[in-house]
């Protein structure tokens, strides 16, 4: 068995409005609004790192559980934005967490990353006992504003998320999960070694618009759950048109889909779990099934569905 037992977020405190960003894009201020859902987003500081956010959101969360760092048995840390090639981020996490020794391994996955990381968990956890997962994302340095780089550059923020998965205890049981990757369409959204990010906005809305339902539904099916059972949906914020897009296609109310890429745009793989740690946070206990799905770089998709413990 395994619980998701904690989640935790941090977000870099400049604020970038799209009063802002519009004129560095060359767009109109309404137009940002009507194509994303996005007012607004977080941009780290200079000095900040892609480790130094998901250090700071690991912290937030072993706040929330009520633990100490020693408590952890595996760090996963999620990014596709670290400033080097290799290591990544998740050794430098473990470093300043004070659990040298302690695995540390990186999922090098754009927006998927952290959803992988809680699905792996879910297996993991008999092994290791208090699996860490972190996804940490400084979206702003590889998707620069400039009129070049308009349609990316006014989606994506920066921001971090934590969660632990635990073998003995949490507030929800995690009951299956489905990964899956589709490679045929991997050149859609990508990020080149010397060019900023790229994304074929049309390609990645088709998919995910199709896959995401599909794979929720899976999980849901396979558990003997209705769609209507669910109690809240926490996916990627990517952009909120894709996201109303999503419930419509399971056909339930879109409040039951928690929504903050309105304040923070799409900081890829915190993004699912910035917003279920501002979710958990709001509603305290669990007393319904929730549901936990990504799409994005790769092409990777998945699911994971957690009841009440």
């Amino acid at each position: 068995m395994a619980f998701l037992r904690a989640f935790g977020c941090y977000l870099p405190a400049r604020v970038v409005r799209n009063a802002e960003l519009a004129p560095m894009v060359g767009v109109e201020e309404a137009w940002i609004e009507q194509m994303t859902g996005i007012s607004e987003r977080r941009f780290a500081a200079p000095e900040e790192t892609v480790a130094a956010l998901g250090i700071s959101a690991a912290k937030d969360c072993l706040e929330r559980a009520g633990m100490q760092p020693q408590e952890i048995g595996l760090l996963l840390a999620a990014s596709g934005s670290g400033e080097r090639r290799f290591p990544g981020p998740a050794s430098s996490i473990g470093a300043a967490l004070g659990i040298a020794g302690t695995p540390a391994i990186d999922i090098p996955m754009a927006s998927t990353g952290s959803l992988a990381g809680i699905a792996m968990a879910q297996h993991l956890a008999a092994a290791y006992g208090n699996v860490l997962i972190v996804g940490a994302e400084i979206m702003s340095r590889v998707a620069p504003a400039g009129p070049e780089n308009r349609d990316t550059a006014v989606v994506f923020g920066d921001g971090a998320g934590a969660c632990i998965v635990s073998a003995e205890s949490g507030f929800a049981e995690i009951v299956d999960s489905a990964l899956h990757t589709d490679g045929d369409y991997a050149g859609s959204l990508q990020l080149p070694l010397d060019a900023p990010v790229y994304m074929d906005g049309r390609s990645i809305i088709l998919h995910a618009t199709r896959k995401m339902p599909r794979v929720i539904l899976e999980v849901l099916e396979r558990n003997r759950y209705e769609a209507e059972d669910v109690g809240a949906y926490l996916v990627h914020q990517a952009n909120l048109n894709l996201i109303l897009r999503v419930a419509q296609s399971l056909g339930v109310a879109e409040s039951k889909f928690y929504c903050n890429v309105q304040k923070y745009g799409n900081t890829s793989s915190a993004s699912m779990l910035i917003a279920a740690a501002e979710w958990h946070q709001a509603v305290g206990k669990v007393d319904r099934p929730i549901v936990l799905a990504a799409f994005g770089a790769g092409l990777n998709w998945g699911a994971v569905l957690a009841k009440p413990a």
